[in-house]
């Protein structure tokens, strides 16, 4: 499994967005996002499109215009940003580029492919337990909610 820069810029952008909505602070524009968070304007406007067409922010037009969450943060899930950012969590590499055709073949025996597929479950699961207002908090808590000890 790889985090990609879609993923990271993601969640760094729906953490800032959840932030602001528990300060009660209205919606941001992208450019101004973009220069808080220090990330390249061209992809927090590619995010927010995604993130928006996946129902986990919505856009007000006009001068006090932006985006927002579309819901509370611990409603919304690592795995769900991820999906929409990316449309997966977990690329199993023989389904999306085959060794051998006959080999990575539905049809064929593979005594590898089901290992691919319980470790994506585990990890799918894994960060559909873990939600933005998790995130909020400090990187310890999220360490021992995740089952990791601060000395890792």
């Amino acid at each position: 499994m790889r985090v990609t820069t879609w993923t990271e810029y993601s969640l760094i952008i729906s953490i800032h967005l959840a932030k602001r909505g528990r300060k009660g602070i209205g919606p941001v524009a992208a450019r101004e996002l973009a220069d808080t968070e220090r990330l390249p304007a061209d992809y927090v406007e590619q995010i927010l499109l995604r993130l928006r067409r996946a129902g986990l922010v919505q856009s007000v037009r006009g001068a006090k215009g932006g985006y927002y969450l579309a819901k509370e943060p611990d409603a919304i899930s690592v795995r769900d940003v991820m999906a929409a950012s990316e449309h997966q969590t977990f690329e199993i590499n023989c389904e999306t580029h085959p060794v051998d055709a006959d080999r990575c073949s539905p049809g064929h025996t593979c005594s590898i492919r089901p290992v691919w597929h319980a470790l994506q479950q585990r990890v799918d699961q894994l960060l559909a337990g873990i939600s933005l207002a998790d995130l909020m908090k400090q990187e310890s808590e999220v360490q021992e909610l995740v089952g990791i000890s601060s000395a890792s």
